[in-house]
């Protein structure tokens, strides 16, 4: 071990607290993680310790197997269990360090800002990818701070709003209805499908994911999360403008507390899901989730609509995770090798391959992949997404890949994932009646303000 790695080690010992990543203090700033020798121009070889891909399914497994192949020199230890922040500074502090990590790229700036993980320019220049022209923009932002790339990233599944068509025609409500730059129009459509037992709902007009979408209610809104610092924001006035929206759609029926048990009871992965159930009119939805509706298509009537911004125009968030490289990592060349391998276009397409074949077998819809990538986006879907025989189906398919196009990251912070825990609880709050919208952001910032203090203390 380095003199470089003792100190680290002893860095993070000392600032290490079982609660969370980010209760980690007095640990090296991003400088000391740039300033890392590793040579990711290495031809990559050896052993190459993985954590990451947990329950690896057909898109996964495809990928693994394609990089396996490509790196016949490399030999690939995975550890193949979820990402657990405590347990990753807890190996860091113990030296047993993998030579790359999978999680959610709301972690990454956190650990940039520790010096925990390396920048991974130079990896990207010793493999000819230039990030910005080879994923999303907003994808890339999630991951970049003070002026470096930190994790090769993958995913990113848009929302967009699903129509249960059969509710909407039963109410008399048309899809343009559906439109969260018009509240009243739209406060109007819920109004009409809402229905209600004793005052407890029995099936809601639209169901907008209040505390699981709450980041999109309000950047779509006009608000923000973060400055260009990555520094919370979530005392910004603009901020409110998507709660009290979110109140008044959630008033409407019920009340948030009413709201929020009956979606509780929702079989949303099972055969009486609320949509075959008519539970809902709309409902917020990432694009993962038409997956699951797809066995169900002859029952169903669906077509979808973007969630558009208060001026009207599409609007989409990104999210999904990335890979990293921790500071200490034994074999950073192979590491570098094997991540950007796994997120190739060649490996996408391996991937969107055995998709297809996936669906097939099991004589499913295949709704494509959203890697992340638009290249690699248009390439599957050119290929393997085919007329399902479904309009509806087929219009939900075409909608979630429009939207893709409009997505905005979170805003790349070192307290990333406290600042989405804390507009949680602001959410949750004002749409109790607990607070007002303004003071529970103020709360809300303050306890996120704490984390990113703490964050990048040292």
């Amino acid at each position: 071990m380095t003199d470089k790695e003792k100190k680290m080690r002893k860095k993070v010992a000392a600032g290490l607290v079982a609660a969370s990543v980010l209760m980690v203090s007095g640990c090296a700033g991003s400088g000391d993680a740039a300033s890392s020798s590793a040579d990711f121009t290495a031809k990559p070889s050896g052993e190459l310790r993985a954590w990451g891909f947990e329950n690896a399914d057909d898109v996964g497994q495809s990928r693994l197997d394609f990089v396996e192949e490509e790196l016949g020199d490399v030999k690939v230890d995975l550890d193949a269990t979820a990402f657990d922040a405590q347990k990753f500074t807890t190996r860091i502090a113990s030296g047993d360090v993998p030579d790359v990590v999978q999680m959610d790229r709301q972690y990454v700036t956190t650990y940039a800002a520790q010096g925990l993980i390396m920048p991974l320019d130079e990896c990207f220049a010793a493999h000819d990818v230039s990030p910005r022209d080879h994923w999303y923009p907003a994808v890339v932002d999630d991951v970049t701070y003070d002026d470096a790339v930190w994790a090769v990233p993958q995913f990113y599944q848009p929302p967009a709003i699903l129509l249960n068509k059969k509710v909407l025609d039963e109410a008399g409500v048309t899809a343009d209805q559906i439109d969260t730059s018009k509240p009243d129009v739209l406060l109007a459509a819920i109004a009409r499908m809402y229905q209600e037992s004793g005052g407890v709902p029995t099936r809601l007009g639209f169901d907008p994911v209040a505390t699981g979408q709450s980041g999109l209610w309000v950047l779509g809104m006009g608000g923000r999360l973060t400055d260009d610092k990555g520094a919370p924001t979530l005392d910004d006035p603009a901020n409110t403008a998507g709660m009290e929206m979110l109140k008044k759609i959630t008033d409407a029926q019920g009340g948030f507390a009413a709201v929020k048990s009956f979606t509780d009871s929702f079989d949303t992965f099972g055969d009486k899901n609320q949509f075959v159930a008519g539970q809902v009119g709309a409902q917020v939805n990432a694009q993962w989730y038409p997956n699951v509706l797809s066995p169900y298509v002859d029952q169903l009537d669906l077509e979808a609509v973007p969630f558009r911004n208060a001026d009207g125009e599409p609007f989409s968030v990104a999210s999904g995770t990335a890979f990293v490289v921790p500071v200490g990592a034994k074999n950073p060349a192979a590491a570098c090798a094997w991540m950007i391998g796994l997120t190739s276009d060649d490996a996408w397409m391996a991937a969107g391959e055995a998709r297809a074949k996936t669906r097939a077998d099991e004589g499913g819809i295949n709704t494509g992949l959203f890697t992340g990538s638009p290249d690699a986006d248009k390439a599957i879907r050119d290929k393997w997404v085919v007329d399902s025989g479904n309009p509806g189906f087929d219009q939900v398919i075409s909608t979630y890949y429009d939207v893709v196009d409009y997505g905005q990251s979170f805003g790349s912070s070192p307290a990333g994932q406290e600042i989405q825990n804390e507009l949680n609880n602001a959410v949750t709050a004002a749409l109790l009646g607990d607070k007002s919208p303004e003071d529970a952001l103020a709360d809300a910032q303050q306890a996120a303000m704490r984390a990113y203090e703490k964050a990048t203390a040292g």
